[in-house]
């Protein structure tokens, strides 16, 4: 009776060994696909959260068109940025003899919502960008390191820079 336990130990755990073996290299292989794709996405969306790839009103800072373009594809997966239509000019006051055009109880001009703080939401999403980016880098170093096929870990790392670029011109 044990020599029939043991064998089914032993089976169960060999089949146990291979499907953690085969999630491992799954990992290491689509993490090493993905991680320029998690790199792009961590530099682009630092610089959205401050938000370097748009005019903000109120200010002469004009971003890089590459800028604009990156922020483009991170939000809306392609290169073409669309034209800003002009801003309409601000409404003029009606006429005396003109009915309201609001209807309910109108605010005064004194009753401003209070504008939130978001530098600590910035700082925290900064802090994530720099992290992702620095734990993509030292994952793909950790690939190379620690792997025996590297000539697939670099095929793996081409594939996920390639592809996303050739999907760009589909």
């Amino acid at each position: 009776m044990s020599y029939f336990y043991f064998s089914y130990k032993n089976k169960n755990m060999s089949s146990t060994k291979s499907l953690l073996k085969a999630s491992r290299l799954l990992h290491l292989y689509l993490g090493v696909f993905t991680t320029p794709a998690l790199i792009f996405f961590a530099f682009t969306g630092f610089l959205q959260t401050f938000s370097f790839h748009e005019t903000t009103r109120g200010s002469d800072y004009k971003p890089p068109k590459i800028l604009v373009q990156l922020g483009q594809l991170h939000k809306k997966q392609t290169l073409v940025v669309p034209e800003r239509k002009a801003q309409p000019l601000a409404p003029t006051k009606p006429a005396a003899d003109s009915p309201p055009t609001q209807s309910g109880p109108r605010l005064s001009d004194t009753t401003a919502p209070k504008r939130q703080n978001l530098w600590p939401m910035k700082i925290f999403f900064a802090v994530v960008s720099v992290s992702l980016l620095l734990s993509a880098v030292t994952g793909l170093y950790m690939a190379y390191r620690y792997i025996r096929n590297k000539q697939l870990v670099t095929a793996s790392l081409i594939a996920g820079i390639v592809i996303p670029v050739l999907l760009l011109f589909v």
